[in-house]
């Protein structure tokens, strides 16, 4: 009934640990392997580095919400929102153009 999933290749869901800076601080952060391959997805769909994608994620969401009690969870979240057939991805992308010329703009000062 679940072979589908329960044959999956351990590499999905083995843990990776990626050291990471937030705000200026290093930390790590702890998924699944497969969550990686999603974030990687959600960076380029931002047009951004890895790194810079959480750290601007972590800003935004302190921003927000005052703090980020579990940034791994958040991470797991994003990537299940971000392939979920009703996310708008067009709005992501009108998100990222609209922080490139936020960039350019401070750039060019």
């Amino acid at each position: 009934m679940c072979h589908i999933f329960a044959g999956q290749p351990p590499s999905n869901y083995a843990y990776e640990t990626r050291s990471v800076r937030l705000m200026g601080h290093p930390t790590s952060v702890r998924l699944e392997s497969k969550f990686w391959v999603v974030l990687e997805q959600l960076a380029d769909a931002q047009d951004m580095p890895m790194a810079k994608f959480l750290s601007a994620l972590y800003e935004e969401a302190s921003e927000i919400h005052g703090g980020v009690s579990n940034f791994a969870s958040l991470l797991r979240c994003c990537c299940i929102n971000f392939l979920d057939p009703s996310f708008d991805h067009q709005q992501l992308a009108m998100e990222a153009q609209d922080a490139r010329t936020k960039m350019d703009s401070v750039a060019a000062e």
